[in-house]
């Protein structure tokens, strides 16, 4: 909170709002924080707001190395916000990361041709989150046969992985709850 007070500091003293209301609120850093947050997406969903990100990916698409990092990310963002059901088609269980040592993963659909050519293999493309933080992971390539389908449900797989594996899925708690 100290931090987030601290940034309080680049505004004017006279536009202040200790020197306006005459007290300190701890915490107003935060609260001021999260209105200008909250005010940018405002703006960027107004029409003059959507001509500044506009302009905003035009600069970022100039510079070599951040154009490939900022399309890969937006590719990235976009497949996910907006095809929400369908970046994930089903959950596998893959040998990772090594042989005997089995993990949750998410089938994202088929790798380009020419990997198949390459390959002489029907290759599957998987996605392998990493827990807590299911949005860092591996893209791995693996063969068909070695992919082990889950009738699990994609949010039932996020929440086992988010858990670290102490929360179950729905169907394996009703399975245990119908044996005791």
């Amino acid at each position: 909170m100290g931090v987030m007070d601290g940034l309080l500091t680049i505004i004017p003293m006279r536009y202040h709002p200790t020197a306006l209301i005459g007290f300190h609120i701890p915490g107003l850093g935060i609260i001021i924080t999260i209105l200008l947050i909250f005010i940018c997406g405002l703006m960027t969903k107004s029409i003059i707001g959507k001509k500044i990100v506009v302009y905003g990916e035009g600069l970022l698409d100039r510079i070599p190395i951040v154009r490939s990092i900022h399309m890969a990310i937006k590719k990235i963002v976009d497949s996910m916000v907006l095809n929400r059901n369908r970046s994930f088609k089903k959950v596998v269980l893959v040998e990772f990361p090594r042989k005997g040592a089995y993990t949750i993963a998410f089938v994202t659909g088929e790798p380009a041709y020419e990997i198949h050519a390459k390959t002489g293999r029907r290759c599957v493309s998987v996605y392998v989150p990493t827990t807590p933080n299911p949005t860092s992971g591996y893209f791995i390539m693996f063969p068909e046969q070695e992919i082990i389908n889950l009738d699990m449900s994609v949010e039932d797989a996020f929440t086992m992985i988010i858990s670290g594996g102490i929360v179950a899925p729905r169907e394996q708690l009703k399975r245990e709850q119908l044996s005791i």
